[in-house]
């Protein structure tokens, strides 16, 4: 059977001796890195030399970033967890899919995780895929930590296209009186694609935080949880009519009885005074305490799990 944790044995070249000769207890061996383990990880489009190229894009497509970790197979696969998403300024991720895959490289078997960012490219200029960062649990306690490197991205507005438009007025002109109704369905598909962006965004938020129940740190783990409920309500009260600026203040809606729209009252007080103790105290959970609270947020929210 396959293990899904990194199997790491003390190295000579990074640990030091298990016990001095007066018998004093030796400091814990270090961590070895990626590099010493034969992992590597790549983010982009390499070409025929293996050089990773820059994006070019224009703006209001949806393109798809790939994430590869790759490793020499010994008996073992790995659990590789992704601890932030593809969301940077300009930039943001609709969803993410995950690919395994083994090949045989100079006599060697190696296998291999592809995560696929489908990321929307939401402004113009010199823009970058910012740095993701991943966890791969070992039997030292400590998760071996992987990041990769940042890549370019240069987006345009769209060509210009004036010609066609000034021999199209004609046409246009005979086209006014189903204006008015071709721009409401457009709005209206507009903003049924957009919730359906944000239920994605959420759900997969929500994945990434399932899957680090056992490995985040508790506070961390809450606030972060704390965010995507935040996200959650925003988007709520934006389909309902109201705008929203500025972050959403959870404990003034759960006062108002906003928040009982989304879920019983009870329901959402528990969930806050988590996030309280979170940013006010914290202190260490265990994975089971974090996964029932991730459950009562799932059913707050109405997601359910696939």
């Amino acid at each position: 059977m396959e293990n899904d944790s990194l199997q790491v044995l003390p190295d000579s070249s990074v640990a030091g001796p298990l016990q001095s000769e007066n018998n004093d207890v030796a400091p814990e061996p270090q961590m070895p890195t990626a590099e010493q383990l034969g992992i590597t990880i790549s983010a982009g489009i390499k070409d025929g030399s293996g050089t990773v190229q820059p994006l070019s894009v224009t703006v209001g497509d949806t393109i798809d970033f790939p994430v590869t970790v790759s490793w020499s197979v010994n008996g073992s696969a790995l659990l590789v967890v992704p601890t932030n998403s593809l969301t940077a300024k300009g930039v943001e991720q609709v969803s993410v899919s995950q690919e395994s895959a083994r090949s045989v490289k100079d006599g060697k078997e190696i296998a291999s995780i592809t995560f696929t960012y489908k990321v929307a490219v939401q402004d113009t200029g010199n823009l970058t895929m910012p740095v993701m960062k991943y966890e791969i649990p070992t039997p030292m306690g400590r998760p071996l930590e992987l990041r990769t490197e940042s890549v370019p991205l240069r987006s345009e507005e769209p060509s210009n296209w004036t010609p066609a438009i000034v021999g199209g007025a004609v046409a246009l002109l005979l086209l006014l009186a189903g204006v008015w109704r071709a721009r409401r369905r457009g709005a209206s598909r507009a903003a049924e694609s957009a919730r359906k962006a944000a239920e994605n965004r959420i759900r997969d938020r929500m994945a990434v935080l399932k899957q680090r129940v056992n490995s985040a740190d508790s506070r961390q783990w809450l606030l972060e949880l704390e965010s995507v409920c935040k996200e959650f309500v925003a988007g709520r009260m934006e389909n309902a009519g109201k705008s929203v600026t500025g972050e959403v203040n959870l404990d003034a809606l759960l006062k108002s009885g906003e928040l009982e729209k989304w879920g019983s009252k009870d329901g959402w007080r528990e969930l806050l005074e988590e996030f309280a103790h979170a940013r006010y105290g914290g202190g260490k959970r265990d994975g089971f305490e974090n996964k029932e609270t991730w459950k009562q947020a799932m059913k707050l929210m109405g997601i359910e799990e696939e």
